[in-house]
């Protein structure tokens, strides 16, 4: 009956530090996100103004992936280098996603 009593005496945690805690999870992940998106388009950048062989499984790999992330910013300015494009419209799409996702972490993280 000792041992019962012990575990009764735990604090227990209400449902607000519950909500806290899940919601801070919830921010940092969409945070881990964000950074996660932006280092591939950085990557892309990188490899395309490095003249990465586009044949190579990397290179290929990240232009994949940094297609659909880049939303509408990979053809929002057509300068005649395709090297400028890339590292315009890529790196642009790199800062909405920093700035994106550390605006929803703020915000949720505040109804926590």
């Amino acid at each position: 009956m000792a041992q019962h009593a012990e575990s009764d005496e735990r604090p227990r945690r209400s449902a607000g530090e519950a909500r806290a805690q899940v919601l801070g999870v919830v921010a940092g992940v969409v945070r881990w996100v964000g950074l996660a998106f932006a280092l591939v388009l950085v990557i892309h950048v990188i490899l395309t103004v490095g003249s990465a062989n586009p044949a190579n499984g990397i290179t290929s790999f990240f232009a994949d992936v940094a297609d659909p992330v880049a939303l509408g910013f990979k053809d929002l300015f057509t300068p005649a280098d395709h090297k400028l494009s890339v590292l315009v419209n890529y790196g642009i799409a790199a800062l909405f996603w920093l700035i994106v996702s550390a605006v929803l972490a703020r915000v949720i993280r505040r109804f926590a």
